[in-house]
């Protein structure tokens, strides 16, 4: 975990005992999330600013999508038009009929076999045609489909509830593709928020998932209920100690991601000692 690595540096110089209470600890965003094109374009609109509040699938750049749209439109008349499926259909309808009507003057010997067989091949014709613009209509609504994905593609949208932490790119400025390229939003998600914490090793072992604990944010006041979702299996042999992480519930973002806090784990507490009981009097005769 690497904010335990960063806390172990400070914590391992005086780690508390295995009983001490409160720990330590840093409250962090849950996830951060850097928001970048998959496909190179012009910035038309950024629709989110610094500190605004986003909601998930909800809209926040769009590329420039003139040529894209026309596509769009193009692939959907083609996938709509009934022209070739109308003659095809007729072109078969008669065929069909001709060749009863060959049938039936074979039948009597009005017509030679050859003109009955003529008649037939007509028909098979017209049916390969029919099919082949029934074939061409569904290949036109994939097609069509596929314009829209890539329409889509051009339309950025928030993967998570969160805040936008910064905005890096403009309207007319260019978003490039690929992971190494520079984002055009940055998103964290405060809710729930997630606290990390370093403990000694003597402290393994005494807590388990979901376990409650207390956090107490520094300059801010109040305790806040949370829980362990995360302990470490790995411990660092330098400072003798491992990490845990709690998840922190937050549904109205009342509490800021970034600052340091103390966590109290009830289950760490050290048991209160043992009193004896007062010696009887002896007794006297």
């Amino acid at each position: 975990m690497m904010v335990a690595k960063i806390l172990t540096v400070e914590l391992c110089l005086a780690a508390p005992a295995a009983h001490a209470n409160p720990y330590e600890c840093l409250i962090e965003p849950n996830q951060s999330i850097e928001i970048r094109s998959s496909v190179e374009g012009v910035i038309e609109k950024v629709l989110v600013k610094r500190g605004d509040k986003v909601r998930a699938g909800q809209v926040l750049a769009q590329l420039e999508s003139h040529a894209e749209n026309s596509a769009v439109e193009l692939a959907r008349y083609r996938s709509e038009v009934e022209g070739r499926i109308a003659t095809a259909k007729n072109r078969s309808d008669y065929a069909s009929k001709k060749l009863e009507r060959s049938n039936n003057l074979y039948a009597k010997s009005f017509v030679a076999a050859q003109v009955r067989d003529e008649a037939e091949a007509e028909k098979k014709i017209t049916e390969s045609e029919l099919r082949e613009a029934t074939e061409n209509r569904e290949i036109a609504k994939y097609e069509h489909r596929h314009a829209v994905d890539l329409l889509n593609r051009r339309t950025l949208r928030s993967p998570i509830d969160g805040v936008v932490m910064d905005r890096l790119l403009n309207p007319g400025d260019l978003a490039e593709a690929g992971t190494g390229r520079k984002p055009i939003l940055k998103l964290v998600q405060v809710a729930p928020l997630r606290v990390e914490v370093v403990l000694p090793l003597e402290a393994f072992g005494k807590l388990k998932l979901n376990t409650a604990a207390e956090v107490l944010p520094e300059g801010l006041g109040g305790r806040y209920n949370a829980t362990v979702t995360v302990i470490d299996s790995v411990f660092d042999s330098a400072s003798g100690t491992f990490g845990v992480r709690l998840t922190l519930p937050n549904a109205k973002g009342d509490l800021p991601a970034g600052i340091r806090c103390q966590v109290d784990f009830p289950a760490l507490r050290a048991p209160p000692p043992k009193t004896r009981a007062p010696a009887k009097p002896a007794s006297t005769k």
